[in-house]
């Protein structure tokens, strides 16, 4: 059966083509699609994620990380008191302005943490340490915003606000939604560009010590601070993922190209087998005249499906990890899991064996005398 099902399918190698075209078109377009609301969501929350904390407390009310709210650094001693929490620490996020060499302004994310703990900091360090940000007025930035910052070295001297700033580190890979470059700086030297006082924070991130329940140091956390919120890290970036990927309608928008995408492969795939059903009815009558039941016909037509659905997806999938390969170098990543991949292929078979139900409808038709007739 096997056999008969390729030859019909290599019968016509035009018509072959241009099926397993519409199959790769849908596949790059939904893996792609897919990527990209991968990459996003991951630049919503890459800060929170890999800030080290198991808990943020913040302002009431505040529904996401860009938009923090200064309170009284009182609240970190609080915070500190609280059985079960090994380390609890001021972090900021402020948008700042950037001055560029040639005297343009750009616009910037200051990050502000104790570079004494592992809470908040940059990671994926190329060059330089998080020690070095211990010294006034130095900062750590990605490389893959050197250009957009005018930043040409290691060294180089910057402003921030009218205040002087020195690069000493650089990071690969962390990107941010807003397109508003990252930059880490000590806590100290942050609410120097944020013009913040030093009492205030906007956020305390707290890690809890071994053998203490997350949840259980977040209820004495609770009792204990007045007027806050206090999530944990996932919860947190689970909101600002949230707020960024369907409040601004960008998630959507994605979401809504991949099942265009998948739309248009089921289109042409369906177009195309019952293209290649019909081409070939005198040649299932002849095989239901010779005795062959519905049913061997229907397996020959869904085999078709299976054939065309996966020669599509290795070719589909193989360009769309070099476009995925070929994005990593940009300030717009595009990410595929192996889970996505997996479930990418599910989808593409389901959707070539669903395209050919199409065409199994018109076969139940077929009265093998049409054979003797000419």
């Amino acid at each position: 059966m096997r056999r008969l099902s390729w030859r019909n399918l290599i019968h016509d190698k035009v018509r072959f083509g241009v099926t397993l075209t519409g199959v790769v078109f849908a596949v790059i377009l939904v893996a792609i699609q897919i990527g990209l609301l991968v990459g996003f969501s991951r630049a919503t929350s890459d800060i929170i994620h890999h800030s080290g904390a198991d808990l943020w407390i913040r302002s009431k009310d505040v529904p996401y990380i860009e938009v923090g709210v200064v309170f009284s650094e009182r609240k970190l001693y609080q915070a500190r008191a609280v059985p079960g929490v090994q380390w609890a620490e001021k972090f900021i996020l402020q948008f700042i302005d950037w001055k560029r060499p040639d005297g343009s302004n750009e616009g910037g994310m200051v990050l502000g943490f104790n570079p004494d703990r592992p809470l908040g900091g940059p990671w994926n360090l190329t060059a330089g340490q998080i020690e070095d940000l211990k010294a006034d007025d130095t900062i750590i930035i990605d490389e893959l915003y050197q250009e957009k910052l005018g930043v040409t070295r290691l060294g180089q001297v910057v402003e921030i606000n009218n205040r002087r700033a020195k690069v000493v580190g650089f990071t690969r890979g962390i990107r941010t939604f807003t397109t508003s470059p990252a930059i880490f700086t000590s806590f100290k030297n942050a609410l120097n560009y944020a013009n913040f006082r030093e009492d205030q924070t906007q956020y305390i991130l707290v890690k809890v010590a071994p053998g203490y329940d997350v949840e259980q140091v977040r209820r004495e956390l609770g009792l204990r601070i007045k007027d806050v919120d206090i999530s944990t890290a996932a919860e947190f970036g689970q909101m600002t993922r949230d707020y960024w990927l369907f409040s601004t309608g960008a998630g959507v928008t994605v979401i809504v190209a991949a099942i265009l995408g998948l739309i248009v492969g089921v289109v042409v795939v369906a177009q195309t087998i019952y293209a290649s059903t019909v081409d070939h009815l005198k040649e299932y009558g002849t095989l239901k005249a010779m005795g062959a039941d519905n049913s061997y016909i229907y397996r020959v037509i869904i085999e078709q499906a299976v054939i065309s659905a996966v020669i599509g997806y290795v070719l589909g999938i193989s360009v769309s990890l070099l476009v995925v390969q070929a994005s990593q170098n940009g300030v717009t990543a595009i990410f595929m899991p192996w889970q996505v991949g997996l479930g990418l292929f599910v989808l593409t078979l389901m959707m070539c064996i669903g395209a050919s139900i199409v065409s199994i409808k018109k076969v139940t038709q077929i009265d093998p005398a049409m054979v003797f007739k000419g």
